[in-house]
């Protein structure tokens, strides 16, 4: 079986970005304790139904992890090495963001054994941070990066793009500056508007307009261009890295490989006997916790996927990677022959099209397929 991938979801905030619509919430004063109790309590129940696999990965993810103590994060750390085999070269990763207060807790994450940052730069434009509701400064930013470099032995950013009124010659300089700060890895989002958001209302009224579709994939070529210069390939839709500085532990949801999400709203796929599971928790952080201390979990969704399901899942993860994906990984992981899981009509009409390409091995969506998945996709999945 391959590695395990866990996922720790640490819900709060400081601020609601108008953008977000993840399960991040805002407290006047966050019950770290408590939830770092529930949290060990969670891991330890899904390792006691496990059993002691091994881990290849750890991502703590929220919301803003980085608001955690690192004392914390030690001991979170130290619960997964005790009750799984970590691998000794795991990534541990952690998201942050760069504020001040937060970035001077690096050390202690370090110490703690993260070994990857995630920095939630998103812009390095005065204007752009403002319009994001983003609570730190492009000075901020730069300076969280450059003292992570010095002290995590692999560093990855975000960036938001097709903004409003973003040109792209502008886009290529952010880019060349962010890129020129050394990180060896870039997750890039096109910014959208998400339902239940700020945005979504100030979007509805007619607040502002987003950048049209020649823009927006002007912005994606662009993007690969700016990034090859500075080392980067491509290698899923939305992230950039230099060889050997791909997330791994994304890379184990797009390879639809196994993955255990613990804290509120987590989400996991994990192989239990002959069958594969999804898993989830529940989204609101105290009932999460009561139902933590009641029953040692806060799941609330573990339901059989069924064959189709499944090979729907990874056809949909899969044709995000530059890779592709394998037909014998495939058909190991979901008891299904690739061929036989799409339209054989819409695969002929997408390879003819060059969106995408068959080898002896892999199914591959081109660069200029990857930006039509989302339509591709439906049509495509039986």
């Amino acid at each position: 079986m391959d590695p395990l991938a866990l996922y720790i979801h640490w819900p709060f905030c400081l601020s609601k970005c108008p953008y977000c619509d993840f399960n991040s919430h805002i407290r006047e004063r966050i019950p770290e304790a408590r939830f770092i109790a529930a949290l060990r309590q969670e891991l330890a129940f899904e390792a006691n139904r496990l059993g002691r696999r091994q881990v290849g990965s750890i991502f703590f993810g929220g919301g803003t992890p980085s608001l955690m103590q690192p004392e914390s994060v030690a001991a979170l750390i130290a619960d997964a090495r005790l009750l799984f085999d970590v691998a000794p070269d795991a990534e541990i990763t952690l998201e942050a963001n760069p504020t001040s207060i937060e970035a001077g807790r690096f050390r202690g994450y370090a110490a703690a054994g993260v070994n990857r940052i995630s920095i939630g730069v998103q812009s390095l434009d005065e204007a752009a941070l403002k319009f994001l509701g983003r609570e730190h400064s492009a000075g901020q930013a730069r300076a969280a990066i450059e003292l992570a470099r010095g002290i995590f032995p692999r560093i990855s950013f975000d960036l938001i793009y097709a903004r409003p009124e973003q040109t792209l010659r502008q886009w290529q300089a952010e880019l060349d500056q962010a890129l020129s700060l050394a990180a060896d890895h870039l997750s890039l989002y096109e910014l959208t508007i998400e339902q239940g958001t700020k945005f979504a209302t100030l979007y509805g009224r007619g607040a502002f307009a987003l950048p049209d579709e020649d823009l927006a994939s002007a912005l994606i070529d662009a993007t690969a261009e700016t990034a090859a210069r500075h080392g980067l390939a491509q290698y899923e839709i939305s992230n950039y890295a230099k060889p050997g500085g791909e997330s791994r532990h994304n890379l184990a949801y797009w390879r639809y490989q196994n993955y255990a999400g613990i804290g509120p709203g987590a989400h996991g796929r994990l192989t239990l006997g002959s069958e594969l599971f999804a898993t989830s928790r529940h989204r609101a952080p105290e009932i999460w916790a009561d139902l933590v201390e009641e029953k040692g979990t806060g799941a609330t969704v573990e339901e059989a996927i069924g064959r189709q399901d499944r090979g729907r899942e990874a056809l949909l993860m899969g044709l995000r990677l530059s890779e592709g994906i394998s037909f014998a990984t495939y058909e190991r992981r979901t008891g299904i022959a690739l061929l036989d899981a799409v339209e054989p009509r819409i695969l002929r009409q997408a390879l003819d099209a060059h969106y995408l390409r068959q080898t002896a091995t892999h199914l591959i969506a081109t660069a200029e397929g990857r930006k039509r998945l989302d339509a591709l996709l439906p049509e495509l999945a039986r």
